[in-house]
């Protein structure tokens, strides 16, 4: 039978890896954060004909404006500046229309550094008060958990923490992802972005939750077994359930990456990581954890 507990070590390896990668990729380049929280502004506009990023992007400097480019369409681009006084903006339309012609804007956003970084803390506050309460109520849903266990006790505050280092591995690893495309593409962090970790978070704890459920039903119908046969026998019950719910959702994840636009391209990206990540964690992750936390 198809050992989750003995083969522990090659998990572990293979999250070590990743998360050590993701973690270097953090330390190095950082994270590209977006005007949601440093403050600055964006305009995505279209041209009547094609321009490059660069072409764009060399025009705003001759006029005295550091931008950021980025192509999104055949003819359209997003130029995100720093915080622009109301004139400042007259004169970089101006500048534009007089190096590229006419151009319809679609979209215009315009934040405040004081906003952007009121957003910034409220997205830590809300990931470590999300993070908090996922531990009470997995300890406290799991509390009798050793009721019938005849040859282990598991603390139910382990479960919770075991379930936070799951989720810590399922956040660590979009981050990693997205410092890299920083880093080599120039994609920024927006509030999109903490929703679809705040997403994250709640999917990965659900497919925890429903393992760890699992073996409090084996260890009340199993007492004579030992921990390490319960959780094997857990995981293998719930594993296709698990599967095939991620399966469903990242078939219509791709779907929304090829044919839902530019605008919410990189949230369903990091949406797509994490639901890959959260599948492999409830599985392989945290319950191997359990185990290494248990009391013979």
């Amino acid at each position: 039978m198809f050992s989750v507990i003995k083969n522990a070590k090659i998990w572990f390896l293979i999250s070590g890896l990743l998360v050590a990668a993701s973690i270097v990729s953090v330390s190095i380049w950082g994270l590209r954060l977006g005007i949601d929280f440093h403050g600055g502004t964006l305009r995505e506009i279209e041209f009547a004909a094609q321009r490059s990023a660069s072409e764009i992007r060399d025009g705003l400097d001759a006029a005295g404006f550091i931008a950021q480019v980025q192509e999104v369409g055949e003819r359209s681009v997003i130029i995100k500046t720093e915080p622009l006084t109301t004139e400042e903006q007259t004169r970089l339309t101006s500048a534009l229309r007089e190096k590229f012609g006419d151009f319809q804007e679609h979209r215009f956003e315009s934040i405040g550094p004081a906003i952007g970084r009121e957003l910034l803390n409220r997205a830590y506050w809300q990931i470590l008060l999300v993070s908090l309460g996922i531990v009470f109520y997995v300890s406290y849903s799991f509390r009798k958990i050793n009721a019938n266990a005849k040859h282990f006790k598991i603390s139910p505050w382990k479960l919770g923490f075991a379930t936070i280092i799951a989720l810590l591995h399922d956040l660590t690893i979009p981050l990693g992802v997205f410092a890299i495309l920083g880093h080599f593409r120039g994609v920024e962090l927006d509030s999109l972005f903490v929703t679809a970790l705040l997403t994250i978070l709640g999917f990965s704890v659900h497919d925890t939750i429903v393992v760890f459920d699992r073996i409090r039903e084996s260890t009340l119908k199993m007492p004579e077994k030992n921990l390490s046969e319960i959780i094997d026998l857990s995981v293998l019950s719930t594993m296709t359930r698990s599967i095939n719910t991620s399966s469903t959702l990242v078939f219509i994840m791709f779907s929304s990456l090829l044919f839902g636009g530019n605008t919410i391209f990189y949230f369903v990206l990091a949406l797509l990581i994490g639901v890959i990540a959260g599948t492999y964690s409830s599985i392989f992750i945290a319950s191997p954890i359990l185990y290494l936390w248990r009391k013979r």
